[in-house]
């Protein structure tokens, strides 16, 4: 049976299953570099996106399947709905009366050399300052543009 446990990397976060001896072998010699695009959020928001929780699924599941940590590359991109889930604990606060569930999240995120990056456009359609915002994002133009140019630069796209 498989068995959920903890990651190497973010302790508290993207817990991942083990899997053994896997018929399509994981490149232990190639860098990996990825790209999520993040544009839904989920009704409860005292729980983590788990989109965003996806990212350190990933870093885990990796370096904990032998892939050397400095082969790894995330981005996050986040528009849309997802927008509240990277906001500053006060503004997160007077939206949903509670502390926002990702900020630890997105700070492990960040520690880890995961870029996370706020399109510009869905920031000012939703009245969102860049003050808002927790410190480790990045605003872009758009999230259209943040996707282009991280793709030229060899980052996969995932997208759910």
């Amino acid at each position: 049976m498989f068995a959920q446990k903890k990651g190497q990397i973010i302790t508290d976060f993207g817990k991942t299953f083990e899997v053994i001896n896997p018929d399509f072998k994981t490149d232990l010699k190639n860098e990996l570099k990825v790209v999520f695009d993040v544009g839904r959020s989920f009704k409860d928001t005292t729980k983590v996106n788990p989109l965003i929780n996806t990212a350190a699924r990933y870093l885990n599941m990796h370096v904990d399947a032998g892939v050397p940590k400095d082969k790894l590359s995330v981005a996050i991109v986040i528009h849309g709905a997802a927008a509240n889930d990277i906001l500053r604990n006060e503004k997160y606060r007077s939206r949903f009366g509670i502390e926002n569930p990702n900020a630890k999240l997105i700070t492990d995120l960040h520690n880890n050399g995961v870029q996370i990056i706020l399109c510009g456009q869905t920031a000012a359609y939703r009245g969102i300052e860049r003050s808002d915002v927790l410190p480790e994002i990045q605003l872009a133009l758009s999230a259209m543009t943040a996707l282009v140019q991280l793709q030229n630069e060899n980052y996969r796209l995932i997208n759910f």
